[in-house]
């Protein structure tokens, strides 16, 4: 399976100081990431878009929107995929059928 994670919007789905340090409350997630034994495609944006790579995690680096970037890599990936947002806005954009989890789905697994 291929976890699609919009790292922004897990990120900031808990009020733990994350907009204090937006890169560096990325890069733990990802560090977090990748322990997971899935394939991790990561979608990263804004001030948080040029973190380090982790290995065992894929960046995607959206240059502008990350729900556009998000939509656009998801064709590429295959299947079975799992889109992992609460953004309402994004799930809407998604193709009918596609598997879609919660952060806190995700923060639960990690």
């Amino acid at each position: 399976m291929t976890l699609l994670v919009d790292v922004a919007n897990v990120v900031g789905s808990r009020p733990d100081g994350w907009w204090r340090d937006r890169a560096g409350a990325t890069s733990r997630l990802l560090v977090r990431l990748a322990t997971l034994d899935d394939d991790v495609v990561a979608v990263v944006e804004g001030r948080a878009r040029d973190v380090p790579e982790v290995p065992g995690v894929r960046l995607v680096r959206a240059t502008g929107s990350g729900d556009d970037a998000l939509v656009a890599v998801l064709p590429s990936l295959g299947e079975p995929v799992v889109v992992v947002t609460a953004d309402r806005g994004l799930r809407e954009r998604l193709p009918a059928g596609t598997a879609v989890h919660g952060p806190g789905w995700l923060l639960d697994r990690l």
